[in-house]
């Protein structure tokens, strides 16, 4: 008995020592915000406060010090989500996680995002090479004498911050971090891929039915996709349009799983989120935001408002970090003038500059204009020398280059990286161009603006937050160069102004392809011949009283040159336009009214045709009783939104499917849910698509099948289903989101409304086997800013201001950013919640 009492005993006091010890480091891992810290690398003391809206301003002396502790701060919020960033963009993930992530290192080796980084950081000015040397020593100088604990990702996976070198952030990593968001915003090369694959099965006719260009206007390739294609032979001869080689890759990288049931989650979860990287890489489907701009005539203060809400992959911590920066002005290291820094608003963690938000007289928006700046090139191969491809000049030597990828558990993948006068070989490293394409014969090369040398987008960020007008700002965005935004702004003297900032390339008048679908890469017509000079960008002075962009066209009738066809449908801007000429004098109340908006025009439009539906399902009356007076708002607490979203996604897919197979149907299915196609098909009642039934009957039938899957997953009473139970805001971390154990903690999820057209945006992934109704793309922040009196601005994002998980901060705006709440933006703030000094490190003495 005394045995027993005596282990009992040391049970307790080990668990409560236990307990102890992961308090203290909970405690630990906090960042600090009140008091002071000696920091080496300043000039001189700087003050970090943060106001009761969790917005951190940084206040310094000059603008390198204002930089540097930018840098520190997120690496004290965000250290983890910054290492994991600078692997990704570095191609350097499989040294943590092993073979899951091979495919997307060789991705991102292939388009060499460190190695155009480094080239485009070389013909910086000198100040914005200060600023980002600057901010990467503030990121380096946290790290030197880190005040907390590391987060719990490093002690889980067993990585130090920067990895074997302790390169924790470099400047040039600053400006590969702007590459990654051109990555993920400024891209088409998938589209283009889709269309070629694709046209294998259809003739060019209906591939522009399956694809269609944007309402009212005709393809803008005239050439016959399918016929030249096949004339080429590009096509590998057993493609039966499947998806087995990335299958492969998925199954051969899952059977080398480490020891360990949470190494073995962790990994499958890397792996499913490495395969829907390289396989959306390259893709504007289904990506969006909105902004729009009320000149002081259409307000009741006589003053413009501007509202913005950014639409991104929806993250755990999310994307953004709220912060004010001000200092005075300065000079650089050579000399040149640094004008003083005074803005607040959206910084990205990796970039020391608010990217969307305001100054003390200027507030901008940005949406992504979208135009086609990525061109694929079909490269024929010297059948006498394949070290040789095709020129306008003859046959010419590729560019090869080795790399080294590093796996942990396993040998070194090492690669031979081709490129052409276009750019890199894609596919050497994109498996689905294995699936289509005849190797042999074929390779594609990527010619992307955003790789050019002359790529200075973060020379235009810190031009932004000097800016005290509209004019000033959009002199500064003129550096702008990728993705190309579309811009509205507004100032305190009443200005207001569109304006598409980047650059987009001049294709030749007889360039008959545009573009849109690859090209034959020895043609010199399909080749770049400039570029659109930026007073010739789309643009609109607000003539009409407000400016709002959500993706759609945005050139004007008879502009001249050539963009894209690849618009957003323009459900959303036609709604948001509805609702500011509702209201003939708005206020920052029926701005965010706007945000709120979750009625679906594009859901109106089909709906008529689900309503006819006769189904003969046991649960058809009682599912039509739902969609009742449904008019097409999509609320999550009812169940028609679901109906109506379950029976769009069986209908593409018993229409498209059985025209171009399911493999292929699966590689192009998911964010691309050819909405317009279905609504073609159905309106034009054709009937080679809906073959061999009616199309009536294709509707029928896709909604037995929808009634079928609803009633498995959520029981045989409609009347109780919810849109919100299938569709929550899912904020996703990495890599912990798909690990059970530990995702409840490390996730943020809140039911949601909207779908991917309503204003406010609940965007889905209908091809995710699990989840494919979960809102994975949304409003990233939404902010509106009111120039009578900017302090009065709001704003709100979908997680907390800190990454680090036990903070009460990583998750405390979810709720309120799910009801569309708002938390004040100001400059200068009536108090302060915490308040930190960061003091130079005062020098040695000598004896």
């Amino acid at each position: 008995m005394a045995w027993m009492k005596r282990t009992a005993v040391g049970l307790v006091v080990a668990a409560l020592l236990a307990g102890t010890g992961a308090a203290v480091y909970v405690q630990r891992s906090f960042a600090v915000v009140d008091g002071t810290l000696q920091v080496p690398g300043l000039r001189d003391a700087v003050r970090v406060q943060r106001d009761p809206s969790d917005v951190t301003h940084v206040r310094a002396q000059t603008p390198q010090d204002a930089w540097f502790a930018m840098g520190y701060v997120h690496a004290q919020e965000r250290t983890w989500q910054l290492e994991f960033n600078r692997r990704v963009m570095h191609g350097e993930l499989s040294e943590v996680f092993g073979p899951a992530t091979v495919e997307t290192d060789k991705l991102m080796r292939a388009l060499d995002i460190k190695g155009a980084a480094k080239r485009q950081y070389a013909g910086l000015p000198q100040y914005a090479k200060d600023a980002l040397q600057a901010y990467s020593q503030g990121i380096y100088a946290f790290h030197q004498n880190r005040p907390q604990a590391l987060p719990p990702e490093f002690h889980v996976l067993g990585v130090q911050p920067g990895g074997e070198r302790g390169a924790v952030w470099e400047p040039e990593d600053s400006v590969g971090w702007a590459l990654m968001m051109a990555l993920d915003l400024g891209g088409n090369w998938g589209t283009e891929f889709a269309r070629l694959s694709v046209a294998r099965m259809l003739d060019t006719d209906r591939l522009w039915q399956l694809m269609p260009p944007y309402p009212g206007e005709k393809p803008a390739a005239s050439a016959d996709l399918a016929a030249l294609y096949r004339q080429l032979g590009v096509y590998r001869a057993a493609d039966a349009g499947s998806t087995a080689a990335t299958q492969g890759n998925t199954a051969a990288a899952a059977s080398r799983k480490p020891e360990g049931p949470l190494a073995r989650q962790i990994s499958s979860g890397m792996l499913a989120w490495a395969d829907e990287l390289t396989r959306n890489a390259g893709t504007n489907e289904g990506k969006g935001s909105n902004n729009w701009v009320l000149a002081g005539s259409r307000t009741v203060s006589g003053k413009p408002l501007l509202a913005n809400d950014p639409h991104l992959g929806l993250s755990a911590p999310a994307i953004w970090y709220f912060a004010g920066l001000q200092a005075p002005a300065g000079q650089a290291s050579d000399g040149t003038p640094i004008g003083a820094i005074d803005a607040v608003g959206a910084t990205l963690p990796g970039l020391p500059f608010v990217v969307l938000g305001r100054t003390d007289k200027v507030a901008w928006g940005f949406t992504n204009t979208g135009p086609d700046v990525q061109d694929l090139y079909l490269e024929q191969i010297n059948p006498a020398d394949a070290t040789q491809y095709r020129t306008p000049q003859g046959w010419a030597p590729f560019t090869v280059r080795k790399e080294t990828i590093r796996v942990k558990g396993e040998a070194d993948v090492v690669l031979q990286l081709r490129s052409t006068r276009h750019g890199p070989v894609l596919s050497d490293v994109q498996k689905s161009h294995a699936e289509v394409l005849d190797l042999d014969k074929y390779v594609l090369a990527l010619r992307w603006s955003a790789l050019d040398d002359d790529n200075q987008t973060v020379l235009a960020g810190f031009k932004t937050n000097q800016s005290k007008s509209v004019d000033e700002l959009l002199a500064g965005l003129a550096h702008y160069h990728s993705p190309m935004q579309s811009v509205v702004a507004a100032d305190d003297q009443g200005t207001i102004r569109f304006k598409a900032a980047g650059r987009v390339p001049v294709r030749d008048a007889a360039n008959d392809i545009r573009g849109v679908a690859p090209s034959p890469g020895w043609d010199a017509r399909y080749d770049w011949k400039g570029w659109l000079p930026y007073e010739q960008t789309p643009q609109d002075d607000g003539h009409k009283g407000w400016v709002a962009t959500a993706n759609q066209r945005v050139t004007a009738p008879g502009y001249p040159h050539f963009l894209t066809q690849d618009w957003a449908l323009p459900y959303r801007y036609e709604r948001i336009a509805q609702l500011i000429e509702a209201t003939p004098k708005h206020d920052a109340a029926s701005m965010q009214a706007i945000h709120r908006d979750v009625a679906s025009l594009a859901t109106q439009r089909l709906l008529p045709h689900l309503q006819q539906a006769q189904s003969t399902h046991p649960l058809a009356a009682a599912a039509q009783k739902e969609l009742q007076g449904f008019d097409g708002v999509m609320d999550a607490g009812r169940a028609a939104p679901l109906i109506f979203v379950a029976w769009t996604d069986e209908l593409a897919r018993g229409l498209i499917i059985p025209r171009i197979g399911e493999g292929r149907f699966k590689a192009t299915y998911g964010k691309r849910d050819y909405r317009a196609a279905i609504e073609g098909i159905l309106e034009r009642n054709d009937a080679w698509w809906c073959q061999p039934a009616t199309c009536g009957e294709q509707s029928a039938a896709a909604l037995g099948r929808a009634l079928d899957r609803l009633q498995a997953a959520y029981g045989a009473d409609p009347a109780q289903w919810r849109w919100g139970a299938a569709h929550p805001a899912l904020s996703v971390h990495r890599p912990f989101g798909n690990v059970p154990a530990l995702a409840r903690f490390f996730d943020v999820s809140v039911p949601s409304h909207g779908d991917s057209y309503t204003v406010n945006v609940g965007q889905y992934n209908a091809g995710e086997a699990k989840g494919p109704y979960v809102n994975r793309h949304a409003a990233s922040l939404r902010a509106v800013y009111d120039l009578a009196d900017l302090e009065q601005s709001r704003f709100i994002y979908q997680t907390g201001q800190s990454g680090l998980v036990f903070s009460p901060r990583y998750r405390d705006m979810s709720t309120t950013w799910a009801e569309t709440g708002y938390r004040a933006l100001q400059r200068q703030p009536a108090r302060w919640a915490h308040s930190l000094t960061l003091a130079p490190t005062p020098p040695a003495t000598t004896r």
